[in-house]
C-alpha cells in the first residue's frame, strides 16, 4: 500500500532545488498521547491480625508429618494415600490414647491415693537429699508451668487472630468479589476506549480534509514563502524609498520657494548700495577713497540656487509613484494569501468522496470492538453478584459464629491458665511458708496451702485435659490437613495443577472451551496473570479472532489516496514586477545616481559665505578720515545699509539655507543607496518570478502529497496504537491473578494459620500437662503438712531425725499404725 501511496507525485521530488525539498519536510501533527486506558479500582485488604509468629514452628511440626509431597492427588491409590498419611494417623492414634487413657489413670490414680499408695500416705520418707529433690523437682516444675504458660498466651492470641478473621471474612471476600467484578466491568469500558480513540482519529482526518484550503494552503504557502517573501519585502523597501525621496524632493522645492524671493531681494538691495558706494568713492573730496574701491567686489552674491537635475529627478520620482510599486508589492500579497481559496476550490470534490471513504472506513474500526466475545463477561459478572448477596445474608451468622470461637477460645485458654495459676500459686506459696528445718508435721499453713494447690492443679488437669485434647484432635484433623492438602499445594501451584488434570473437571479444559489449537491450562492463565498481561496474550485469542485483518483498512486509504493522486491544483502565474515598472525603476535609478549634490551644496555655501560686516567695518573707517562732512555722513550711511543686509541674511536667509543643506544631505544619502537598492529588487523579484513560472507545479505537487500522506499516517499511528493496546493493555489480568492470591492468604495465611496456631497451642499446653501433674505431686509431698514424722531403726535405740516431731502416745501405746489419707 505505500508504495501505491508514494505514487507518481513521490517520483517528482529528485528534480527539485534544495529549499523545494525542505519545504516539502512540513511537520505532520499525529497524536501520540493518548488517554491512558481505565484500570480498575481494587478495595484494599482489611486484615492486618496474622498469626506468622507461630507460622514456623506449626509448618516444621506438619511437614514432619508429610515428608513426601504428592505430586497428583488424583492417580493416588488408597496404600500410598496410607503411606502418605501415617504421620498425621500416629498423631491421631496419640491423641485417641490420650482422650482414653488420661481420665482413666486419673480415676486409678484417685483410688490408689485413697488406698495409701502413689503418695497417699501422710507420712514423707527422710533422706540425706531431700532437699535436693525439693529443689529439683521445684525446679522442673517451675520450667514446665512457664512452658504451659507460653503456649497459654498463644492459645488467646490464635484465638483472637481467628475470631478477627472470621468476622472480616464476609467484608473480605465482598470485596475480592468486588475488584473482580470491577476488572470484568473495565474490560468493555477499555474496548469502549479504543472505539472512541477510532471515531476521534477518523473526526480528525475529517476535519483537516474539510480545512483542506487552510491546511494545503498553508503548506503551499510554506513552500513559497521563501522566495516570495524576500521579492515583496525589497519591493515594500524600494516604494519606501521612492516615496522617502519624493519627500525629500518635496521638501526641497518649499525650501527653494522660500528662499529665491529673499535672495532676489538681496541681490537688489546689496547692488544699489554697492552703486550708492562706488558714487562716494568716486566723488573728488573723498579722501584716501580708491584704496577701498576692491572691496566693492565682495559686495555680491556668487550662488544662483538653480538646480536644473533636480527636476529630471522630480520628474523621475513621479513616473516611479504613478507606476505604484507598493501596488505591485500588495497584488502579489494578494495572490499569496490567496492560496488557501483556490486550494479549496479546486479539492472540493475530491474532499467530499474521501469523506465518504472516511465514514465507511469509521463503520469498519468500530466492528473490530463488536466482533469481540464481551457478552461472556456478563455470564460471569452475573454468579459474583449472586455469592455476594449470599455471603452478605450469611454474615449475621458468621459473625455469630465468630464470637462464639471468641468465647470458646477464651474458655479453654482460662482453663489452662487456672493450671498455671495453681502451679505458681504452689510454687510460691511453698517457697513462701516452707522452713526446712520444721518437722513435717509442723509445716506452716502457708506452706500447706502450696502443696494444696500442685493437687487442685492436678486434679483440674486429670478433669479436663482429655477434653481439651478432644478439641485438639478435631481442630488438628481439620486445619493440618487443610493446610498440607490445600494451602500447602495453593502457595506452590500443585492445587491448580491438580485442577488442571485432564478429566478431572471436564468443564474446566479452556483448549476445547476457546476453541484454541495451543493446549491453554488454568497454571499457564495463573502465570500470565500474575505477571499482569492481557487477556489477548494470556488465551492465545489470536487464534480465534483475526485482529490484523479486522484492523485492515488499507481498501479505504488506497481509495482516499488514489482520490487525491489525480488531484491537479491549478494557480495561476502572475508577473510581480511589469516590465514598464521596471524600466521607471531604471530611470528612478539613473536619475538618482546623475544628481550633481556637490554643485548644489557649493552654491548653497557661497550664498551663506556672503560677509559683509568687514566691508562696513572699512567704510566707518574711512568715514572717520574724511574731513568732508558729507561723504563721511555717506560712507556711515552705506555701511549701515551693510549691516542692515547682514542682519536679514542672517535672520531671514541663513536659517532657509541651513534646511536647504540639511533637506540636499539627506536626498544625497538616499540617491548613493537607490541604485544597489533597485539591483536587489531586481534581483530577489528576478528568483521569485523564475519560481513561479518554473516551480509552483511542483512544489504544489510536493505539498500536496505530504498533507495526503499525513493523514494517512494519522490512520497508520492509530492503528499501531488500536493494535498495541488490544494486544498488550486491554483486560490485563493481574486483578484476576490478585483475586485469587487474596483468597488464599484469606483462607490459608489468616485463617487456617490462626486455626492451627490454636490447636498447636493447646496440644502443646496439653503433652505438658504430663510432667506438671508428676512433678506437681512429688513436690507438693515436699510443701504439705505431714501427719507422721518418718524414723530411722539403729539395732537398740530410735532415733528421730527430728526433734521436735513425736507421735501421738495413745497410737503408740495401742501399738496401732499411723491412719491413710
Amino acid at each position: 500500500m505505500r508504495s501505491r501511496m508514494k505514487g507518481v507525485f513521490w517520483s517528482g521530488i529528485l528534480p527539485l532545488f534544495l529549499w523545494t525539498f525542505v519545504s516539502g519536510q512540513s511537520s505532520c501533527p499525529i497524536e501520540t498521547n493518548r488517554t491512558e486506558l481505565q484500570t480498575p479500582y481494587e478495595k484494599p485488604t482489611k486484615l492486618t491480625l496474622n498469626s506468622a509468629f507461630m507460622s514456623p514452628i506449626v509448618h516444621s511440626f506438619l511437614d514432619s508429618l508429610y515428608p513426601q509431597q504428592p505430586t497428583c492427588l488424583s492417580s493416588f491409590t488408597f496404600d500410598q494415600i496410607l503411606q502418605y498419611e501415617i504421620g498425621f494417623l500416629v498423631c491421631v492414634a496419640i491423641g485417641i490414647l490420650y482422650i482414653v487413657l488420661m481420665p482413666l489413670i486419673g480415676l486409678i490414680f484417685a483410688c490408689c491415693r485413697c488406698c495409701g499408695n502413689c503418695g497417699g500416705r501422710m507420712q514423707q520418707k527422710n533422706t540425706t537429699n531431700i532437699h535436693c529433690k525439693r529443689r529439683s523437682f521445684y525446679l522442673a516444675t517451675f520450667l514446665i508451668t512457664v512452658l504451659i504458660l507460653a503456649g497459654n498466651v498463644c492459645m488467646f492470641l490464635s484465638s483472637t487472630n481467628t475470631s478477627e478473621t472470621v468476622m472480616r471474612s464476609p467484608t473480605e471476600l465482598t470485596d475480592i468479589l468486588e475488584n473482580v467484578k470491577g476488572y470484568l466491568n473495565s474490560i468493555p469500558k477499555q474496548i469502549e476506549q479504543v472505539t472512541n480513540e477510532s471515531s476521534l482519529t477518523v473526526d480528525t482526518v475529517k476535519s483537516n480534509l474539510h480545512e483542506t484550503g487552510p491546511l494545503l494552503g498553508k503548506l503551499i504557502q510554506n513552500g513559497l514563502k521563501g522566495p516570495l517573501d524576500p521579492a515583496f519585502n525589497s519591493i515594500t523597501e524600494i516604494a519606501h524609498v521612492i516615496n522617502s525621496t519624493s519627500d525629500e524632493l518635496l521638501k526641497l522645492n518649499k525650501t527653494l520657494e522660500l528662499l529665491k524671493p529673499k535672495v532676489d531681494v538681496l541681490k537688489a538691495n546689496l547692488s544699489a548700495v554697492r552703486q550708492r558706494i562706488n558714487n562716494t568713492l568716486h566723488m573728488p573730496d573723498c579722501e584716501n577713497c580708491t584704496s577701498q574701491l576692491p572691496d566693492l567686489d565682495k559686495l555680491s552674491l556668487e550662488g544662483s540656487l538653480d538646480f536644473p537635475d533636480q527636476n529630471d529627478l522630480r520628474s523621475a520620482v513621479d513616473k516611479a509613484i504613478n507606476a505604484d510599486v507598493i501596488g505591485q508589492a500588495n497584488k502579489g500579497r494578494d495572490f499569496f494569501d490567496s492560496i488557501p481559496a483556490k486550494v479549496k476550490n479546486e479539492t472540493r470534490l475530491s474532499v467530499e468522496l474521501a469523506l465518504f471513504q472516511l465514514e465507511t472506513l469509521k463503520t469498519q474500526i468500530s466492528g473490530v470492538t463488536k466482533d469481540l466475545p464481551l457478552d461472556v463477561l456478563k455470564t460471569i459478572s452475573a454468579p459474583l453478584t449472586d455469592l455476594q448477596k449470599s455471603i452478605k445474608d450469611f454474615s449475621p451468622d458468621i459473625e455469630k459464629s465468630s464470637q462464639i470461637s471468641l468465647a470458646v477460645g477464651l474458655v479453654l485458654s482460662c482453663l489452662i491458665l487456672l493450671v498455671v495459676i495453681c502451679n505458681f500459686l504452689g510454687l510460691l506459696l511453698g517457697v513462701a511458708g516452707l522452713n526446712p528445718k520444721d518437722n513435717p508435721t509442723e509445716r506452716s499453713g502457708t506452706s500447706n496451702c502450696g502443696g494444696i494447690f500442685f493437687m487442685a492443679g492436678v486434679g483440674f488437669s486429670f478433669l479436663v485435659s482429655w477434653i481439651f485434647m478432644l478439641v485438639v484432635l478435631i481442630l488438628f484433623i481439620v486445619g493440618g490437613n487443610t493446610y498440607t492438602l490445600v494451602c500447602k499445594p495453593w502457595q506452590n501451584k500443585e492445587l491448580i495443577q491438580l485442577i488442571d488434570t485432564p478429566g478431572l473437571i471436564p468443564a474446566i479444559n479452556l483448549s476445547t472451551v476457546l476453541n484454541l489449537n495451543t493446549n491453554l491450562n488454568i497454571v499457564n492463565v495463573y502465570s500470565d496473570c500474575q505477571k499482569n498481561k492481557s487477556l489477548w496474550t494470556t488465551f492465545h485469542l489470536n487464534e480465534i479472532f483475526d485482529l490484523n485483518s479486522k484492523l485492515d483498512v488499507s481498501k479505504y486509504t488506497h481509495e482516499i489516496d488514489q482520490t487525491f493522486d489525480g488531484l491537479q491544483i491549478n494557480i495561476a502565474n502572475i508577473t510581480i514586477l511589469s516590465p514598464e515598472v521596471k524600466s521607471q525603476l531604471n530611470n528612478f535609478s539613473s536619475r538618482a545616481s546623475s544628481m550633481n549634490f556637490s554643485n548644489i551644496i557649493q552654491q548653497i555655501n557661497d550664498v551663506s559665505g556672503t560677509n559683509l560686516s568687514s566691508v562696513a567695518e572699512s567704510l566707518d573707517i574711512l568715514a572717520g578720515k574724511q574731513n568732508n562732512q558729507a561723504i563721511k555722513d555717506n560712507l556711515h550711511g552705506e555701511a549701515k545699509d551693510l549691516r542692515d543686509i547682514q542682519t536679514d541674511i542672517t535672520s531671514n536667509i541663513m536659517p532657509l539655507l541651513r534646511e536647504l543643506n540639511t533637506t540636499v544631505k539627506n536626498l544625497s544619502v538616499e540617491a548613493s543607496q537607490i541604485t544597489a537598492t533597485v539591483e536587489n529588487v531586481f534581483k530577489k523579484v528576478g528568483y521569485a518570478q523564475d519560481v513561479l513560472k518554473y516551480k509552483i507545479s511542483q512544489i504544489v505537487k510536493t505539498e500536496s502529497r505530504a498533507f495526503i500522506d499525513c493523514q494517512l499516517k494519522i490512520f497508520q499511528t492509530f492503528l499501531q496504537w488500536a493494535n498495541q493496546t488490544i494486544t498488550e493493555k486491554v483486560g490485563r489480568c493481574g486483578p484476576a491473578a490478585a483475586a485469587v492470591d487474596r483468597s488464599e492468604e484469606l483462607v490459608c495465611k489468616h485463617l487456617v494459620e490462626s486455626l492451627n496456631a490454636f490447636w498447636f497451642s493447646l496440644g502443646w499446653c496439653m503433652m505438658f500437662l504430663i510432667p506438671s501433674i508428676i512433678f506437681s505431686v512429688k513436690l507438693a509431698k515436699y510443701y504439705r503438712r505431714m501427719k507422721y514424722s518418718d524414723s530411722y531403726e539403729n539395732n537398740n535405740f530410735m532415733m528421730n531425725p527430728f526433734p521436735k516431731a513425736h507421735l501421738k502416745p495413745e497410737l503408740l501405746e495401742n501399738g496401732k499404725q499411723p491412719p491413710l489419707t
